[in-house]
């Protein structure tokens, strides 16, 4: 397992948009969740720059101005989200990503491209046998100039904010 915890099995498996992108750079990762899907899809959706912001722990948020925090609570207006919706990303002034498809309670998948890249971001939902959620994510980049870099540095970058993502989800979902 990496950092985020995406496991063999999860970063060998096929997802919706891997055939959108050729990628040179995946990134899998994924977290367990004391809830099912139907309770961790509405958090999942709402998620975003200018909707519920992105979920990171308490003692991390403190840290963070209070405009930028994250939601604690579930928002029934950012829940109508459709294919072709457009969220802005924290990715400088013009990144935005695209919803490509959803399928509650299992699938957000979002398109994007960044300067020359393209890249697709699955959020896929699965039940486990104990009644809660896995969530595993892949982020899909091609073509990418300096795959070194964006596997090492963009991928700590990834996987420190994904485990975030499941810190702050693990003390809102359910709560």
């Amino acid at each position: 397992m990496d950092l985020a915890g995406a496991t063999p099995t999860e970063a060998a498996a096929s997802l919706p948009g891997d055939d959108l992108v050729r990628a040179d750079v995946v990134m899998d990762r994924g977290f367990d969740l004391d809830a099912p899907p139907s309770e961790v899809w509405p958090w999942l959706v709402q998620l975003g720059k200018r909707r519920a912001g992105w979920y990171l722990p308490r003692s991390v948020e403190l840290f963070v101005p209070p405009r930028r925090r994250a939601l604690r609570r579930i928002d029934p207006r950012l829940l109508e989200h459709e294919v072709g919706d457009i969220v802005p990303d924290w990715g400088g002034a013009d990144a935005t990503f695209t919803l490509a498809a959803i399928e509650a309670p299992t699938l957000l998948l979002y398109t994007s491209r960044r300067g020359r890249t393209d890249l697709t971001w699955c959020l896929h939902v699965t039940g486990s046998p104990s009644g809660g959620s896995r969530v595993h994510l892949r982020l899909r980049l091609g073509p990418v100039r300096r795959v070194w870099l964006a596997r090492t540095v963009g991928g700590l970058v990834d996987a420190l904010t994904v485990t975030g993502l499941g810190a702050g989800l693990r003390e809102r979902v359910g709560g």
